[in-house]
């Protein structure tokens, strides 16, 4: 039997467990290890199941995912959603709709410092659906754009799951970050549009707000200026070359932790972000072992060689590969969390794509948009079961129907950087 065909048995093992709703960290251990002792011989695969662990976590670049996690949680327990959508409404609630469009501008900002879609998503919904549905709003419009907004934290940098793209490729991490600003903007605008037409086309989904002064306005933005010069001095630094990364992951969780203390943050709520940085570090560095083993795996298979042959045989068009790819994105992204996703599918596809001649950067932004979508489109969308858990009198059919538009946002916006790759790549 070839190592191709062993390749494939193992891989639809895989993908059976995961439907299965087997831990996928185990999963891609447990499927690689295996896959490897069938190929070459059981004892090396040993070997491999016990270095693997420690070659995977003992590389420095993955120590900023770590400072990035505790840099929103930080955030969190310094009551930076409250403030991000109350300065946010100050400025918008006036507007039909403007409690919407200030839930999507303080996701966008929120995301920026915390990185994380789900932790947006949870934190967001916390604060501005109790708001929106005391004020009037359809349940399907305060569901829909906060789950929505909560798939900026994927893209707006510092983002965890553009820094794992960045290793598992071997680009630069500076040079994702960078590249994932312009799309994240753009996401961040369309989805405010998106709230536009939709109160626009049905006033009735959502209620004008009370009329505020230009000192509440300005009291409203004095909450924003903490978080959002944070943001602005990590991108910034990592632009000009101040600092790497890496080094701009502590700046940032130490700036957060002072901004934190500065409003209160005591020993015990110190010790609760300490807490679930490690368990949700723990969760992503798990998934990453299991990666690890996984991919000695693929290397000896050659799989992805494989894969790379049989498609060159076809003689399909670069963006005939890359519709097909982008479509096993959004297919698994139904079913599968994120940086799980990323760390299973970006290695069997890479060399495809490369081999069609794209962009390692801008694909990367490409595929991290698909991602997105996968967060809050059926059947399982993780985003909308977090605002499920936040609002359960709410039925899981209205939250799919009020993100359909933010999904057809995603995808105008998915074309726009496949159309404009400078979208993307521009400011490197």
């Amino acid at each position: 039997m070839s190592t191709s065909i062993i390749g494939l048995i193992c891989i639809g093992v895989m993908l059976l467990l995961i439907v299965l709703r087997a831990p996928i960290a185990l999963t891609m251990a447990l499927v690689g290890f295996v896959g490897f002792g069938w190929i070459v011989a059981f004892d090396p695969a040993i070997s491999i199941l016990a270095s693997g662990p420690f070659e995977a976590l003992s590389n420095y670049s993955f120590s900023p995912i770590p400072m990035f996690i505790l840099m929103g949680v930080f955030a969190s327990k310094a009551g930076m959603s409250q403030e991000l959508f109350q300065g946010a409404k100050s400025m918008f609630g006036s507007w039909r709709g403007g409690m919407a469009l200030a839930a999507v501008t303080s996701c966008g900002i929120f995301s920026a410092i915390s990185g994380s879609s789900l932790a947006t998503a949870a934190s967001m919904s916390r604060v501005a659906l109790p708001e929106m549905e005391k004020n009037g709003y359809a349940p399907t419009l305060a569901t829909g754009v906060l789950a929505a907004g909560g798939t900026l934290g994927i893209m707006i940098p510092p983002s965890i799951a553009l820094l794992l793209y960045a290793l598992i490729t071997e680009q630069s991490v500076g040079d994702m970050f960078i590249a994932g600003i312009i799309p994240g903007m753009l996401g961040l605008v369309m989805y405010g549009l998106t709230v536009a037409v939709l109160v626009t086309l049905f006033p009735h989904i959502a209620q004008p707000g009370q009329a505020t002064t230009l000192k509440e306005k300005l009291l409203g933005l004095k909450g924003l200026v903490p978080f959002t010069g944070v943001f602005l001095f990590i991108i910034g630094g990592i632009y000009t070359g101040w600092f790497t990364p890496t080094e701009a992951s502590a700046v940032g969780a130490g700036a957060t932790l002072l901004i934190a203390l500065s409003r209160g943050m005591g020993l015990l709520q110190f010790k609760e972000a300490v807490g679930e940085t490690l368990v949700m570090s723990a969760m992503i560095f798990f998934m990453v072992i299991g990666a690890e083993i996984f991919g000695y795996f693929l290397s000896v298979s050659r799989i992805s060689f494989s894969l790379v042959d049989f498609v060159a045989s076809l003689h399909l068009s670069p963006y005939m590969v890359l519709l097909c790819v982008l479509i096993l994105f959004m297919l698994l992204g139904c079913v599968m969390d994120s940086i799980a996703m990323l760390l299973l599918v970006v290695p069997v596809v890479y060399p495809l794509v490369s081999a069609a001649g794209f962009d390692p950067i801008w694909f990367g932004i490409v595929a991290v948009i698909t991602v997105e979508l996968g967060l809050i489109t059926p059947p399982v969308g993780m985003n909308v079961f977090v605002i499920k858990s936040v609002a359960p009198h709410i039925s899981i059919g209205d939250m799919y129907k009020g993100v359909m538009p933010f999904v057809i946002s995603d995808l105008l916006r998915l074309a726009l950087v496949v159309a404009f790759p400078v979208l993307a790549i521009g400011l490197l």
